[in-house]
């Protein structure tokens, strides 16, 4: 294991084999990390969260140690990401499971194995992550959103609290409902994300249309997002 400087870590928690701690980094009580994990700097986990557990995967090795490197993929934590008391991040069966730069992940959370998720992503408390979820940069998620596995949300897209996610969700979208539906544009997220009020009107005239075929008509930071989640969609929400 490694620990960075100037940390604060409680004497309860565990640490294993394979564990990079950043520099200024505050662990909270009962904590558990098994590696491999790579914990950037700033980052502060609360009392009671797990990375590193072995991937819920039928068939994958459960290790019967806490403390030795795990056989899996690992978890890696970006710089000046929040997780609080009772999250559970799960080691990577296929690929490492990832939260990106300044992430907020609230009480309760469940994030699978193999989960990619961007940077600035908040996700409020209850929310589950199906194995190989992935989540562009400054992804919203409300309370008790439940992600089937292998969907993908696009970047700035909003879900609402309780809702299913069983379709992939495109960029800047708000949607809710179990199912998810198409409810109009983020426009709270686009707005505090610094894109210009002609952009996020020319994505709302996108979503108002049903049809993403227009995408070619925006600027090319907004279309590049859409491209994004296009090579990754299967299951599109809206086509």
């Amino acid at each position: 294991m490694t620990i960075g400087e100037n940390c604060e870590i409680h004497p309860t928690v565990v640490i294993g084999d394979g564990v990079t701690v950043g520099d200024r980094v505050s662990i909270g009580p009962y904590a558990v990390l098994t590696g491999p994990v790579d914990l950037g700097d700033d980052c502060w986990i609360g009392a009671h969260v797990t990375l590193g557990a072995p991937p819920e995967w039928i068939g994958k090795v459960h290790p019967r140690t806490w403390t030795k490197v795990s056989p899996h993929q690992g978890v890696v934590i970006g710089a000046g990401t929040v997780i609080r008391e009772m999250c559970a991040v799960q080691q990577g069966a296929e690929r490492p499971t990832s939260i990106g730069r300044g992430g907020f992940v609230m009480n309760h959370t469940s994030v699978e194995h193999d989960v990619r998720i961007g940077d600035d992503c908040v996700i409020a408390p209850s929310s589950t992550l199906g194995g190989h979820v992935t989540l562009g940069d400054g992804v919203n998620l409300g309370m008790s959103t439940v992600v089937h596995q292998r969907r993908v949300i696009g970047a700035r897209a909003m879900v609402g609290m309780g809702s299913v996610v069983a379709k992939d969700v495109p960029p800047f979208a708000t949607v809710f409902g179990n199912p998810v539906a198409l409810r109009g544009t983020n426009r709270v997220g686009m707005d505090r994300s610094g894109i210009p009020e002609d952009d996020i009107a020319a994505v709302e005239k996108l979503y108002a249309s049903g049809r993403l075929s227009a995408v070619a008509d925006l600027p090319q930071s907004l279309a590049d997002a859409f491209a994004w989640w296009r090579a990754l969609a299967v299951k599109p929400l809206v086509s």
